[in-house]
């Protein structure tokens, strides 16, 4: 087998490796063929088979052992934007009807809502500002 042959399969290789890659979503074959692609180089560069091994072995390894726990801490982390019911806890409504512990009206990001208290013993008057800390089927839970 001479040089070119050598890189060549190489490449092959990388190929083989993209295809799992593509079909499981799991980036480690993707690391894998970038090794492959390197060792291709070496080869293209005239480098003997040990010292493509080498290069295929250190580029991979390095590979998976950086990019894995980068992905991996990027995947637990919560989106930044909230959207939907999560964007509303945290705002500030206005009180349109007294809101006690049984229930009461806001307004609440330019839409009306039914509220209640989340302390059953507290009332709030209309014209007040209240915190809006969750909300249950359509009743926003205010203090």
């Amino acid at each position: 087998m001479n040089d070119i042959d050598a890189w060549v399969w190489w490449l092959v290789g990388a190929v083989a490796l993209g295809i799992p890659l593509v079909v499981t979503a799991m980036p480690e074959f993707g690391m894998l063929a970038v090794g492959a692609v390197a060792a291709a180089g070496m080869a293209g560069l005239g480098f003997d088979i040990v010292v493509q091994v080498l290069v295929f072995a250190a580029v991979s390894v390095a590979l998976i052992a950086v990019v894995r726990p980068i992905a991996a801490r990027h995947r637990s982390q919560r989106p930044q934007l909230a959207t939907g019911i999560d964007a509303l806890k945290g705002k500030q409504a206005l009180v349109l009807e007294r809101v006690d512990g049984s229930g009461g009206r806001i307004k609440l990001a330019g839409e009306v809502w039914s509220a209640r208290s989340l302390d059953v013993d507290r009332a709030y008057e209309v014209g007040q500002e209240v915190d809006v800390v969750d909300i249950e089927g359509a009743t926003a839970i205010v203090i």
